[in-house]
């Protein structure tokens, strides 16, 4: 018999979990660790709901017959890899027919414990934005691009403090520069899932540091319900000179492709001025790196000195260091908290 759970219920399983959906809604965004076999290809799942729109919602399920049928022996096999003690959590989209079909025909060839989500992955989606308006003790660090913070989020981390480093959930460290050399970004949706994965083991009493961010990173947006948070809590801004700024730019960055550099210069023309491109990227060309880092931060220090103003004066903490040694750095922040 197929037994129905709550997203809560089923989270708390720690079962395997087949998405039944397609692949092109499993690519869009799927719980982490899910395992896609599909009840459906992308252009059966079209056909079968084209049908349903022009003929009749009979006609569409003894299409989607006809596309199954000759599956089954498969579905059984490819399950089997996944949950081979014979125990599996089954969903789709919204928890109806074909996760119902599917866990049934599971349970008819001898899978002694199989369940599906009410409601499907539309609840799990509905959940997890729910958990980030939970409020969570957010401490937001800070500072003007060239500060170091990620790796500083790292060295808080080593020294067991919580910490979400959603540049690197988004595989963008957030500037025009951003993506290079960087792996292709997630959908927002699988962004969110991603980041719930870790969020969902967070102490959200005790302190979670984050790093200061407007609410895109490249192309994906941080949860409107956890940027709110982000807005409303403590800032430490970190101090750095500008020339200490620009130097760890260059380590971070004069390795990339010079072409790479160019495209994401000319990407901020309008904000930069044109004559500011012109001469970064001649400079570019000599490889005198340094000079074209002082060029943009003339522009990103004056972008995030705005966007301080996302937060309350009493809310911000100027922290004065004099270099992006990240150790040392976090060492001082935990000094300052405490």
């Amino acid at each position: 018999m197929v037994s129905e759970l709550k997203i809560v219920e089923a989270l708390a399983l720690q079962r395997p979990i087949i998405d039944v959906r397609s692949p092109g809604e499993y690519a869009h965004g799927h719980v982490p660790g899910a395992i896609n076999i599909p009840l459906f290809s992308n252009e059966e799942r079209a056909h079968v709901g084209t049908v349903y729109k022009q003929q009749s919602s009979e006609a569409a399920i003894a299409l989607g017959y006809k596309y199954v049928t000759p599956k089954l022996e498969s579905f059984i096999s490819d399950t089997l890899k996944v949950a081979p003690n014979g125990k599996a959590l089954v969903h789709c989209w919204r928890g109806g027919m074909r996760s119902q079909y599917f866990a049934k025909h599971l349970v008819e060839n001898s899978f002694e414990e199989v369940s599906t989500i009410i409601g499907g992955y539309k609840s799990y989606r509905n959940y997890i934005l729910q958990q980030f308006a939970v409020p969570a003790n957010l401490k937001v660090l800070g500072g003007y691009t060239g500060s170091g913070k990620t790796p500083i989020l790292h060295e808080l981390k080593k020294h067991g403090k919580q910490v979400i480093d959603l540049e690197g959930l988004a595989n963008h460290k957030g500037s025009a520069f951003g993506g290079i050399d960087q792996k292709d970004q997630p959908t927002t949706e699988q962004f969110e899932n991603n980041l719930f994965e870790e969020w969902k083991n967070l102490n959200l009493n005790e302190p979670i540091w984050i790093e200061d961010e407007s609410h895109t990173i490249g192309s994906v947006r941080i949860p409107i319900q956890l940027y709110e948070q982000m807005k409303n809590a403590k800032l430490y801004f970190l101090d750095i000179p500008k020339e200490e700024r620009a130097r760890h730019l260059v380590t971070e960055y004069a390795q990339c492709d010079n072409h790479l550099l160019a495209d994401s210069l000319n990407k901020i023309t309008k904000r930069l001025g044109g004559l500011n491109v012109k001469n970064a990227i001649e400079l570019l060309e000599k490889e005198k790196y340094y000079e074209v880092a002082m060029i943009t931060l003339n522009y990103y220090d004056k972008s995030y000195l705005k966007g301080i103003n996302r937060h309350r004066a009493d809310e911000v903490e100027h922290i004065p260091l004099s270099s992006t040694d990240h150790n040392k750095n976090a060492l001082e922040i935990e000094r300052i908290e405490v």
